[in-house]
């Protein structure tokens, strides 16, 4: 199971960006998150920078996977719905489940989660 922002686990430089600009402010070979965005999704695909999607539901997840997503990143109900259909299409992005503390690890975990990202990581 993948934990990002987990204290007891090291995880790579993460970056919130809104926009392709915000990324001449980012550190070397971090991790972009955003927002799903066209955009900003289509520019990191043809510049071969690694994104972390925040989706709000399907359709959103279906073009993060087919745009080289490494992670696509929703509440844990919809985590539950995308997980079966990366499974199913063998999506090459992991789903992680918004979590708030270590607490909802387990209940992640039980539904079969790839893993989760604490909130805190998406607060700007």
């Amino acid at each position: 199971m993948i934990l990002i922002g987990d204290n007891l686990i090291p995880h790579k430089e993460f970056s919130f960006i809104d926009s392709i600009l915000d990324i001449e402010h980012t550190l070397a070979n971090s991790m972009l998150i955003f927002n799903y965005d066209e955009n900003l999704l289509l520019y990191c695909r043809k510049n071969g920078l690694s994104n972390a999607i925040v989706v709000t539901n399907i359709t959103e997840a279906i073009y993060c996977n087919a745009l080289n997503s490494k992670y696509i990143i929703c509440d844990k109900k919809l985590a539950k719905s995308v997980q079966k259909l990366a499974e199913n299409y063998m999506f090459d992005a992991k789903v992680l489940a918004i979590i708030e503390s270590s607490d909802e690890i387990e209940k992640v975990a039980l539904n079969e989660i790839d893993g989760v990202i604490y909130a805190s990581l998406l607060n700007k």
